[in-house]
């Protein structure tokens, strides 16, 4: 059994990137993608195994990129996360539904390669080092309360915004123990000079830029499996067949859980600037950004030489 689990959610279609697999695109000199980054960091802080959550059909070109390199690091594990996997009385009511369900769907397709407490994240998104380490020594420190525990690292969303266009992020409530409360999926927040702006209804509001907000990197342990599971047999349930863009969100199964007070959530914050590829753009400036870590020697000019 291994100490802590990296789980890589990757099967993203990569919609707002625009021509290509946005997961797999170079940003390092050495052809590194954002995912050599984060596992490095995770490898380093003490994660002992990784699990990819993919599309069957990127399989090759997946570990062509990646995978290949980084079973040479660490224990590694492929899951595929499939639109068709759903239970057996569900498979003919969604004719009409071509992408797979949501973030809450892809870490139950993990349930079978974890034994372990488990950190998620999003293969397109950099987090920096200390979102590892905080995130390590709480998921291998847990002790059991009775209540299902889980932390969520923050990140400040003015350190998340995209300079190229709106970005979705779950703005966090926190109380004074530093347990998340709440958390809110907000679509379409962007940046205006100094200040984060969001549109709804015709109506610009502007969000605290120092606001906590969730970059879906979430720490679990085993138990959760049978959460995720029971309440995506209730989602598909109550989803319309006609609703064929429907998901099952890991931000909405912890709010809800939270809201029912059956899980207590650590906030860990970190300070460290997040960057991704959300837009096409984007990619310019995070391979500036990798290369101002390399230069500060946070990173060396190959990774794994």
């Amino acid at each position: 059994m291994s100490k802590a689990t990296l789980v890589i959610m990757a099967a993203g279609i990569g919609s707002r990137f625009g021509g290509g697999i946005k997961q797999l695109a170079p940003v390092g000199p050495n052809g590194e993608i954002i995912m050599d980054y984060s596992i490095y960091d995770a490898i380093e802080a003490g994660f002992d195994k990784v699990v990819f959550v993919i599309r069957r059909d990127l399989e090759k070109d997946f570990k062509e990129v990646i995978g290949n390199r980084i079973e040479k690091q660490v224990e590694t594990a492929y899951v595929y996360q499939e639109l068709s996997d759903v239970p057996k009385a569900y498979r003919d009511k969604f004719p009409g539904r071509t992408k797979p369900w949501g973030t809450g769907q892809a870490i139950l397709a993990c349930k079978d390669a974890v034994d372990s407490p488990f950190l998620v994240i999003n293969a397109d998104d950099y987090y920096g080092k200390s979102a590892y380490r905080e995130a390590y020594t709480y998921l291998t420190s847990l002790t059991n309360t009775g209540k299902i525990q889980a932390c969520m690292v923050g990140f400040v969303l003015e350190n998340t915004l995209s300079d190229n266009g709106g970005v979705t992020r779950g703005l966090c409530m926190v109380d004074g123990n530093g347990m998340l409360t709440g958390i809110t999926e907000t679509h379409n927040i962007e940046k205006e000079g100094e200040l984060a702006v969001v549109t709804e209804n015709g109506e610009k509001r502007t969000i605290e830029a120092g606001s906590q907000v969730s970059m879906n990197m979430w720490g679990l342990t085993p138990e959760f499996f049978k959460i995720l599971e029971t309440g995506f047999d209730a989602f598909l349930k109550a989803t319309s067949p006609e609703d064929v863009k429907a998901e099952y969100l890991l931000p909405t199964i912890i709010g809800d859980l939270l809201e029912k007070k059956e899980i207590c959530v650590k906030v860990l914050k970190s300070e460290d600037q997040w960057f991704g590829v959300t837009y096409k753009e984007d990619r310019e400036s995070v391979m500036e950004s990798v290369r101002s870590l390399i230069a500060a020697g946070l990173y060396p000019e190959k990774l794994y030489g």
